[in-house]
């Protein structure tokens, strides 16, 4: 067995176990059922022992998953805020991100001005009323220099957001050219072939999660590897291991998108360098060795092909936000001079008579949760694909609308292809009444 699908199991019985299936067995349609995208984190359930590749099996008393009615709904976190959630914001703002990767130079900042406003006040005090009023600085150097420094902040929060803007706009393409792919192959089933089809929409799923692993590796700790799961040994390094002699990064067989290709296949697609580019080759494959019928011509082939040759541009596309960070020598200048403005505005604050000493660090402190906060959300939404964007949510959704099934005892039964098949359903759209005999009422109630 290659080293690549070296299981890390702390028993013999926690492994898995395969039979040998003959050599011209398409090892895509082997697979018993594709998993969900529920157990796309960690997928833990046994499997079967006579299939070629392991796929989670549902447990006996679950015969469906629920789908969610909007994959925005998934995680809880989609809120608006309004401003009558003040209180709410307020009430809440221990637990902000933002303050929580600012907390150090805000509370160095309001350390520094109680200790400034301190020794002013001890001075005047103690009759050294010349060495008081020298620590004092006019504001007008402060004044000259906000409407600059607020540019310098504005500018970078508004280059960030566009990127942010930029990487949601390649995601929403990616999931409409997965659509359309996924609706072209069930239109030419026919043409293209069932097992063909099953192919397909398994390298059309596990597009995006290769995808978002190509841009934000996804490894197991150091802790998961040795839990006796069946792991895969990748060839980069792990970034998130602590153990400095230990930088392998190790991923899930049974997880998204690993489960989802054959071994002979996942072989391939882990040694190479760019994995979904790799999908994306293998998917023009599969559409170039489809033959030519008077339903599937030139015209349908070079129309799916362009849509593949999107999904590479999509890779491009991220790899481009996610390689070209903001110039370092604009955000180093920026961040400076923030720092030289903060610092030095204690002395400016007390110069003035209508703050007394107690107040110039609170509000000091509070000017630069302000503005060290507005540089910070620039830093993190500059890189939409570090935890600013719910890939995952994204993920799942491309995953659900081309291969999820809605019942986990029928094969690929996606609620999608009832679409592609009439049934007895023509007598029942010629019966159906025309819209004019409606009655007035129901059409009156159906609101704005």
């Amino acid at each position: 067995m290659s080293p690549l699908f070296a299981h890390v199991a702390s028993n013999p019985s926690s492994r898995h176990e395969t039979n040998t299936k003959p050599a011209n067995k398409d090892l895509f349609t082997s697979m018993e059922r594709i998993p969900s995208p529920i157990d796309a984190v960690d997928l833990s359930h046994e499997t079967e022992a006579d299939h070629d590749v392991p796929i989670p099996k549902p447990e006996k008393k679950e015969k469906s998953y629920k789908i969610p009615a909007s994959f925005y709904n998934e995680n809880g976190n989609d809120e608006r805020y309004s401003a009558s959630d003040w209180l709410h914001n307020m009430k809440t703002l221990p637990n902000s991100t933002i303050l929580k990767q600012i907390k150090q130079p805000v509370l160095a900042i309001t350390i520094w001005s109680c200790l400034v406003s301190s020794m002013h006040q001890l001075f005047l005090r103690n009759g050294f009323t010349k060495v008081a009023s020298s620590m004092c600085m006019s504001g007008k150097p402060h004044s000259f220099l906000v409407s600059a420094l607020g540019l310098l902040l504005v500018f970078r929060t508004n280059s960030a957001y566009q990127r942010f803007s930029e990487g949601r706009k390649i995601w929403e393409q990616i999931l409409t050219l997965s659509r359309n792919v996924s609706r072209m192959t069930s239109l030419y089933q026919r043409d293209i072939g069932t097992d063909c089809k099953k192919r397909i929409y398994r390298l059309l799923s596990a597009f995006p999660y290769l995808l978002r692993h190509h841009i934000q590796p996804q490894c197991l700790d150091c802790m998961k590897k040795a839990d006796g799961i069946n792991a895969i040994l990748l060839p980069e390094d792990s970034s998130g291991c602590s153990d400095e002699d230990d930088k392998e990064c190790w991923v899930n067989r049974d997880s998204l998108p690993w489960s989802l290709l054959p071994d002979s296949a996942l072989k391939k697609c882990v040694r190479s360098g760019n994995r979904p580019l790799w999908i994306c080759d293998r998917l023009s494959h599969e559409f170039a060795n489809v033959a030519y019928t008077p339903n599937f011509t030139s015209r349908e082939r070079l129309n799916l092909l362009s849509q593949v040759d999107k999904l590479s541009q999509c890779v491009g596309a991220c790899e481009r936000i996610h390689q070209t960070a903001v110039p370092l020598t604009y955000a180093r200048h920026s961040l400076r001079s923030l720092t030289l403005w903060l610092w030095t505005l204690p002395f400016a604050v007390l110069n003035e008579s209508m703050w007394s000493g107690l107040l110039v660090g609170p509000v000091v402190g509070a000017i630069a949760w302000v503005l060290l906060g507005v540089y910070q959300i620039g830093c993190n939404i500059e890189d939409p694909f570090q935890g600013t964007l719910r890939m995952s949510t994204l993920c799942n959704a491309v995953y659900r609308d081309v291969l999820y099934t809605s019942n986990a005892e029928e094969q690929y039964a996606n609620p999608r292809d009832s679409a592609f098949s009439m049934g007895e359903e023509t007598q029942e759209w010629n019966s159906l009444d025309s819209l004019d005999r409606f009655p007035e009422h129901t059409l009156a109630g159906m609101g704005p």
